[in-house]
Formats: structure tokens, C-alpha cells, sequence
């Protein structure tokens, strides 16, 4: 539902503007026990059955948005309850980043085959005669009925109903999750397992009733902005058009001025910089020193290959990723400066969170955080005059926003180096699809290949924190791809400051480190992901 303005996207929005607002009008803590009140108003509709249960699941999303976690179910507690241990620049939010809501968890069924009253208590009844297992039967009227008990799904009636009539129901955030991380708790309600779970945010994306929360940084980064440090922005490639016709490129500077950044750079700067190193990286160690070379950029498809793959965690490309290339090369030029990255990517939070990138990105905000900065602010994207273009990398490191695009810049770089070389490419999107794509390789299946994985179907511009839907996005994003000043990563005028960036090795180094001490998963865990 990208792009539909529905009572969820106006929830979540009202309440990063809320949390925007109150960051930056210098809100004590107890004014956000007031909010609720604000957003969800009494001559309004709520948006559940109750208007007190709204206004409950409104305080708990405002916390949420300041990085807080929920409030004990078994015990009074006002929203503002540890605000103020938060209302500082430096702070971080408390793990886990993504969470789900029991409040607002309608407790869906799950993996329910049913008949509908669509069923026209047909002659030939079908459905009875194909079952195996024998649980349909039918009602005093013939309208067929399933034995929950005994039914085993396996959709035979539901391929065979020529009225479509019986259905099978699956709860969406379970059906949207990858890893298979999502559970049902004692009382109905999903929980997830945050030892699976890897931040892709898929299932928020998918919950209905806006029961899955990912905390954010809205606050602390308003407040870092008003502070004596210069806090600069740096953007994705998927950037490009989220924020609709009249945010074009040549405004995009003057509007991040408006929030208060110092300055704002491209990410598709760190991207040309990150093809450069994963070609190098390819040429030197496939097929000699590692049987195929996984991309780096997306850290929902790495978490997973490393969790669910521990043995092959060295064949993930040990390139720094777009966002911390970027991040150093800023710091390099503003050392007393903090950085915020702006992206589509729930996943970049829990990138952010770690050691080896936290000395160089500060804060990570989705598209629709950012876009509760901008209305809190008032800003107007069509009175924003037109000024320097943002925009200086290739068309390769913006390619990095849509599936197969990482994969096409790295290749186009190793011909570049290496006419001859052949290189073979194999593509995933989604986190099941990755999963599947992995076991073939472990199997032996692409030795001497490149793997891309994206974790979002769609790749980047399919974020979990994006605006607009795909297809607009891709042709937003094609655009931008033709308005390139260069076609490749070689010939973009960021391409020499590689070297520049000091201690990279020293940082892969740390990097490697901290990879062999991530916990994989046990062995029943890994059995349940890699053969059920």
C-alpha cells in the first residue's frame, strides 16, 4: 500500500510530526502525555473499536519514536515515564529496534483453510472428494464445513472450488518474514524471535493494524541539530522521487537547510567507492581463496547469510558498505561534525548500532521520519528555490537503489579492469529468496559467482521506510540514473578518494572481528530455516 494515504501511514506519520514538533519547540517530557490527546482527536473516528485503546497504542508509538521501549502492561506508567533519559543528542534507541505492540496485535489467524459463504452447496462438491484426509463434510443447507482439527492444508479443496469459495488465510507479518522469526505468543498475539529477526522490516510493512513499531531517532537528531555541532545529512540513491515532483535535485540542499543540517551529501558517492572495492575484492579471492563473493551493501540479507551460514560468513564482500563510506568521508572532511544518514532502510539502524560504525554515522532516519521532520517545520517543497545539484555520482552507485543493480556496477568495474574476465551473476530479492539462493551456493551450485542479496523485494527503493510505491519509484529512480554526469563508478570525480579514507584495512580488520564474535544460530534453528 505505498503511496495510499490509509489510517495507518496517517498514524505513523502524525506521530513522527508530533515527536518532530515537540523536538524541536523544546518540549518538557510531560507534554507527551498530552499527545495522544492531540493526534487522535474526540470528534474524530478513531482508528480501532475504541478511541481509548487508540490514544493507548499513540503513547506507546510516541516512546517507540523516541527510542524508548514500551511501558509495563502491569503497572501505571505515564508515556513520559524515562523520556527524559532520552532527550539528549548522543542517545541511541533500546534493542530491539523492531517490536511488536500487543496492544494493538489483532491476533490473527494463522495458516487458517476455511469456507466462505461464497460456497453455492454444489452438487459435485469437490471439495469433499479431493480432501485426503477426509474433514469436510456439510451442513444441513450443503454449504461444505472444514474440520479445523484434522485439516492438514494441503489446498487441495481450494484448488478445486470452481466458485473460489474456500480460502486460506496466513497472518501477514509471518507470511512477510524471511527469517521466519514471527510466532505465535501464549495469548495469540505474534511475537518475534530477536535472535532470527534481522531488521528488513518486512513485516512492519505487512501488519494491517500497525502493531509492529521500529524505534527511531526523530528527537536526538533535531536535538543534535540545535546544538553548537554541525550535523550533516546524507541520502540514498532511493531518495529519488519519495518525497514527490516538486523535492528535485536542485532543491533537495536548501531543504535539508530548512531542518537545520549543515549540509547534505549523495550516498551514491560511498556506493562508486563500495563498486571499487567488491571488484577488487572479486578479482582477488574468487574462485582462488573463496568458492563465490556475496555484495555487502544490504545488512538484512548479510545478518541472515552470516546467522543462517556462519561457516561461509567470509564470502560477504568485506567492502564497507555505501552509508559508512559516505559517513567517513564526511567525517574526514568535518571531523567535529555528526552524521545522519537518510534512507529507506530499517535495517541501517541496526548497522548504525554497531562498533565499527558508530564513531561514523550518528543517527538513521527513514523517508518517513524525515517526512515528519518536513511538516513539522512547514517546509514546502514549492517554494524552495532551485540551486547546486546534489547529485555527482555515477549512474552505477544510484543503480545501487534497485535490485540487480549493485551486481550490474560491480561487474561493469571488473570488465573495466578485466576485459576478459567472465563473470557470472545470480540475483536474489526478498529474504526467503535469499535463503534459497544461499543454500544453492553452499551446495556448490554457483561457485565462482557473484551473489547479490536484497532483502526487500524490489530492492532499496522497496524499503520498509520508503514513501512511494515501486513502480514509481523505479521510474523516479531511472531518472535519476540518466541524469548521472557519468555513466561509471571509475569515472566519477569521487573515485580517487578511496585511498584517501584513512585505516581502511585497519577498520576491514575490526570488521572481520566483530564478525566471527556474532552468535549464529543453533543448530535446531538453523534446520528448521534451511530444510523446512
Amino acid at each position: 500500500m505505498k503511496g495510499t494515504m490509509t489510517d495507518k501511514v496517517k498514524l505513523r506519520r502524525k506521530v513522527f510530526a508530533e515527536v518532530a514538533r515537540f523536538a524541536y519547540e523544546g518540549g518538557v517530557p510531560e507534554e507527551l502525555d498530552d499527545l495522544p490527546y492531540k493526534i487522535v482527536k474526540a470528534d474524530n473516528d478513531p482508528f480501532r473499536k475504541s478511541i481509548f485503546l487508540e490514544r493507548a497504542v499513540v503513547g506507546e508509538r510516541l516512546r517507540v519514536a523516541m527510542g524508548l521501549s514500551f511501558r509495563p502492561v502491569d503497572e501505571y506508567a505515564p508515556i513520559s515515564r524515562g523520556v527524559d533519559e532520552s532527550m539528549i543528542a548522543e542517545k541511541y534507541y533500546e534493542p530491539p529496534l523492531i517490536d511488536i505492540m500487543w496492544l494493538a496485535c489483532h491476533r490473527c489467524p494463522d495458516s487458517r483453510v476455511f469456507v466462505t459463504n461464497g460456497c453455492q452447496a454444489c452438487l459435485e462438491h469437490p471439495c469433499r472428494e479431493v480432501c485426503p484426509k477426509k474433514c469436510i463434510s456439510a451442513d444441513k443447507y450443503g454449504h461444505a464445513v472444514i474440520d479445523e482439527s484434522q485439516c492438514i492444508k494441503c489446498g487441495q479443496c481450494i484448488k478445486n472450488c470452481q466458485y473460489n469459495a474456500i480460502i486460506r488465510q496466513d497472518r501477514p507479518c509471518v507470511k512477510a518474514c524471511g527469517m521466519k522469526a514471527i510466532k505465535e505468543g501464549e495469548y495469540g498475539h505474534a511475537e518475534i524471535d530477536q535472535e532470527k529477526c534481522v531488521s528488513c522490516g518486512m513485516c512492519l510493512n505487512s501488519c494491517p493494524f500497525a502493531a509492529i513499531v521500529d524505534k527511531g531517532q526523530i528527537y536526538q537528531t533535531i536535538k543534535a541539530i540545535q546544538s553548537d555541532v554541525p550535523v550533516y545529512a546524507i541520502v540514498a540513491p532511493s531518495i529519488a522521487g519519495q518525497f514527490g515532483k516538486d523535492l528535485t535535485d536542485k532543491k533537495m540542499k536548501e531543504a535539508f537547510a530548512r531542518l537545520g543540517f549543515k549540509s547534505v551529501y549523495e550516498v551514491a558517492i560511498g556506493a562508486d567507492l563500495c563498486t571499487i572495492e567488491e571488484a577488487e575484492h572479486f578479482l582477488r579471492e574468487v574462485p582462488s581463496e573463496l568458492p563465490f563473493m556475496c555484495t555487502s551493501c544490504c545488512p538484512a540479507w548479510s545478518i541472515m547469510a552470516k546467522k543462517a551460514f556462519p561457516e561461509y560468513a567470509d564470502t560477504i564482500s568485506m567492502a564497507m558498505t555505501p552509508m559508512v563510506l559516505t559517513a567517513r568521508l564526511v567525517k574526514k572532511r568535518h571531523p567535529e561534525s555528526k552524521i545522519a544518514f537518510i534512507g529507506p532502510c530499517l535495517s541501517k539502524k541496526q548497522e548504525a548500532s554497531r562498533k565499527t560504525v558508530k564513531s561514523y554515522v550518528d543517527f538513521v532516519l527513514t523517508y518517513e521520519e524525515l517526512a515528519g521532520m518536513f511538516e513539522a517545520k512547514g517546509v514546502d517543497f514549492a517554494d524552495i528555490p532551485e540551486g547546486e545539484p546534489l547529485r555527482k555520482a555515477s549512474s552505477d552507485g544510484r543503480g545501487f537503489a534497485q535490485s540487480g543493480g549493485v551486481a550490474q556496477a560491480v561487474v561493469n568495474h571488473i570488465k573495466r579492469i578485466d576485459p576478459e574476465r567472465e563473470v557470472k551473476v545470480v540475483r536474489a530479492e526478498g529474504l526467503d529468496e535469499c535463503m534459497k539462493m544461499m543454500k544453492k551456493a553452499v551446495a556448490g551450485e554457483y561457485n565462482g559467482y557473484l551473489l547479490e542479496g536484497m532483502a526487500c523485494p524490489g530492492g532499496c527503493i522497496a524499503g520498509a521506510g520508503t514513501l512511494q510505491p515501486l513502480n514509481k519509484a523505479a521510474y523516479s529512480l531511472s531518472v535519476a540514473m540518466k541524469e548521472a554526469p557519468v555513466e561509471r563508478c571509475a569515472d566519477s570525480k569521487y573515485a580517487d578518494l578511496l585511498p584517501a579514507l584513512e585505516n581502511i584495512q585497519e577498520e576491514l580488520e575490526r570488521e572481520k572481528a566483530e564478525r566471527e564474535l556474532e552468535p549464529a544460530m543453533k543448530k535446531e534453528e538453523l534446520y528448521t530455516l534451511k530444510y523446512k
